[in-house]
């Protein structure tokens, strides 16, 4: 546990209610994080215990938030450029992706003791969690694809890229993985069965593609160029373009708010995008103020929430600022 003075610090600061442009979405709550030096990363929740957890890269830290009383309860250190967290509810494991040694550490979802080491080699990096087949994905190296069985917590498959995945997702249809892989300059389709790439989809004049969502409904795949900074919609089925619009710039995270048909994407430049999914052009129907570096997000709709981090600078304090998505 903290000790009583941070504790104290770290209580919740809540968020007048102000709303965004065309009430779309509603700052809820600030949760301090407390002393967090730098950037912060990607983020994943424990549903059951209602914590979140914030992979904070450039503290060396993982830190828990306790969201149904809204505070910072424990804080892991001792890692190496955290990148990805992923929670795996039947195993009731956290996993930790760390970019500067490659490896991936494993912490009881209880009380964050540590359970295991698992090796990649290299840039340990984004974590998905597949909940049909119980394994645990993750990205590294210089073109791979780690395949984890959390009963044994081994890895058990390796899937070979043209170079380092970024966003990838996993479509629970098909069985197929896409993945972002900017390197490379396109989309690897792969599938899971076989354990092998079978598609490129390429992305001419268009670079720096990190966010990826997949909309199940239309049966698309999303994806954040940052150069020049824009979301391209795919068809899941041929990887035919289908869409293209502007975004804010500097994106590290893309969410499908499937109940209201709304697309959240969180910028490095200092906003939220607000796109309109129902619109066949994809319009935008609000740009919301955040601040400059909170480029990554984690939308929940189990909990109808967007969580956003915000790093530290000389205005703001780290912390986790929640949206309430309206109506």
């Amino acid at each position: 546990m903290l000790a009583g003075g941070v504790a104290l610090a770290n209580i919740v600061g809540r968020a007048s209610a102000q709303s965004a442009d065309a009430g779309s979405l509603q700052l809820e709550a600030r949760i301090p994080l407390g002393d967090v030096r730098g950037r912060i990363d990607h983020m994943a929740v424990d549903l059951k215990r209602q914590r979140l957890f914030v992979a904070e890269l450039g503290n060396d830290t993982v830190g828990v938030v306790d969201l149904q009383n809204r505070k910072l309860i424990h804080r892991i250190a001792g890692l190496k450029e955290p990148q990805g967290v992923g929670y795996e509810p039947s195993s009731d494991t956290l996993y930790v992706a760390n970019a500067r040694d490659g490896s991936v550490q494993l912490f009881e979802g209880s009380d964050y003791k540590t359970t295991g080491r698992i090796e990649l080699g290299s840039d340990a990096d984004n974590i998905r969690v597949d909940a049909t087949t119980h394994r645990v994905v993750i990205g590294y190296g210089s073109g791979a694809l780690a395949v984890i069985d959390p009963s044994t917590r081994n890895k058990d498959e390796d899937i070979s890229l043209k170079a380092h995945p970024e966003g990838f997702q996993i479509d629970p249809d098909t069985r197929q993985i896409f993945v972002n892989v900017p390197d490379a300059h396109g989309i690897a389709v792969v599938d899971r069965v076989t354990q092998k790439q079978v598609g490129n989809w390429p992305a001419a004049n268009r670079g720096a593609n990190f966010p990826m969502a997949l909309d199940q409904v239309r049966r698309q795949v999303l994806v954040i160029f940052r150069s020049p900074a824009e979301l391209g919609v795919f068809s899941m089925t041929d990887g035919k373009p289908t869409a293209t619009t502007e975004t804010c710039g500097d994106s590290d995270d893309l969410f499908i708010d499937a109940r209201r048909a709304h697309v959240y994407v969180s910028c490095g430049a200092g906003f939220l995008d607000v796109l309109d999914a129902k619109d066949p052009t994809y319009r935008r129907i609000a740009r919301i103020p955040t601040v400059s570096g909170a480029r990554t997000s984690l939308f929940v709709p189990e909990m109808d929430r967007l969580f956003v981090a915000v790093r530290a600078s000389y205005r703001e304090p780290a912390a986790i600022w929640i949206f309430r998505p309206m109506p």
